[in-house]
């Protein structure tokens, strides 16, 4: 997840002057098509008899895909030559975005919703750790919500509410199942554009739904092998909620790769951007790791876990380094005691297995061409 803030769009600035601007937010981009909500309800009938339409399904004019023009979900949008009838339309105009993530790829978003469950799965401080370190690099608001608090004691719920707080957040606790504390989360999302994040299995999906009645979007288990949930939602898209705001369902993942630089994760630490405002390190390129006179490097929680991940970011930006492509040369791995480790990928076509299907296609190429030289001498004996 990372994203780059632009100017804030002036809508009468960037749109031709017309009579009649239809506008509107992508909420759903599918192939070629585009789920535009407008911002007003246009009634196609003139007497009034039918209802009015507030969505159209659009596509794209071809002079935005002539210049690269790519149209996102949350993009503020122009649409051109409704027809009403068909309930269609097309984009003629993608405004300036305020903000954008490439992954998951959405517009103008305003903060981070990060689900967690704080019970089934076990909440775990290191991937919690590295869910909040990425969504603090997209630049966004952070919302923590821990969802199942119904599953904990309300001492265990304290104890996890002071841990976070002198992390930096103020996370609010909810139950889906037992009808808890959704007025307060939806207190925070109003009015916002919020992108809901976390790991598969927490109650993402579980939650919308809760929050959106209007909508049932499905809900997976959590493993109980493997102690995480498995992927429900494989695409992004916004959804209106009653009360005002948008929210950005996406994708699960359990383990968001660290793409920053060295030098940047410390300001992705609530707790070291408020030693840093409170004091300088001696050196202006410090990692806080051993160097003289560092104002961040002591006696805070998540200090160790801070060293984890600067030892992987290290470990991506000398690969970057060398070849160029971090991607193709190493990987992050879990290990059983939780901890993360950078280790360099095998050569595939020196170490990898064919697939069983490429080895039959392989050994039915071989037969065929077996009896093919078997009918070829028959042929030349007769």
């Amino acid at each position: 997840m990372s994203a780059e803030i632009n100017q804030p769009f002036s809508e009468s600035e960037a749109s031709p002057s017309e009579s009649f601007a239809l506008t509107g937010t992508v909420l759903a981009v599918q192939a070629n098509f585009y789920f535009v909500q407008l911002d007003s309800s246009f009634n196609p009938s003139s007497d009034g008899s039918e209802l009015p339409l507030d969505q159209l399904l659009c596509t794209r004019r071809t002079r935005l895909k002539k210049i690269g023009q790519q149209v996102m979900v949350g993009d503020r949008v122009r649409i051109e030559e409704p027809d009403w009838e068909g309930k269609r339309g097309a984009i003629s105009e993608v405004f300036s975005r305020q903000t954008e993530l490439d992954r998951p790829p959405i517009a103008n978003a305003d903060q981070i919703l990060l689900v967690f469950a704080i019970a089934e799965p076990t909440l775990d401080p290191v991937q919690l750790s590295r869910f909040l370190v990425k969504a603090e690099s997209t630049g966004l608001g952070v919302c923590l919500c821990l969802n199942k608090k119904d599953l904990v004691t309300p001492e265990e719920q304290q104890e996890w509410g002071d841990r976070l707080r002198s992390w930096g957040y103020d996370p609010v606790m909810i139950s889906v199942r037992g009808d808890l504390g959704l007025q307060d989360l939806a207190a925070r999302l109003g009015d916002r554009m919020s992108v809901v994040s976390g790991p598969s299995g927490v109650g993402k999906s579980s939650l919308i739904n809760a929050l959106i009645p209007a909508i049932d979007l499905r809900v997976g288990r959590v493993s109980g092998k493997l102690g995480r949930g498995r992927h429900t939602t494989r695409h992004v898209e916004l959804f209106q909620l009653p009360s005002g705001g948008l929210l950005a369902d996406t994708p699960g993942f359990n383990q968001p790769d660290l793409d920053c630089l060295p030098n940047e994760l410390a300001q992705l630490f609530p707790e070291c951007r408020q030693r840093l405002s409170e004091a300088r390190c001696q050196f202006s390129d410090c990692l806080h790791r051993d160097e003289p006179n560092c104002a961040v490097r002591g006696d805070w929680e998540r200090y160790d876990l801070y060293l984890m991940f600067l030892d992987e970011v290290i470990a991506r930006q000398e690969a970057i380094d060398r070849t160029g492509d971090p991607e193709s040369t190493t990987k992050v791995k879990t290990g059983s005691d939780g901890q993360i480790e950078v280790e360099p990928k095998l050569q595939t076509k020196k170490y990898r297995r064919p697939s069983r299907r490429t080895e039959k296609q392989l050994l039915r190429g071989i037969v065929q061409d077996v009896e093919t030289l078997m009918d070829d001498g028959d042929s030349e004996e007769g």
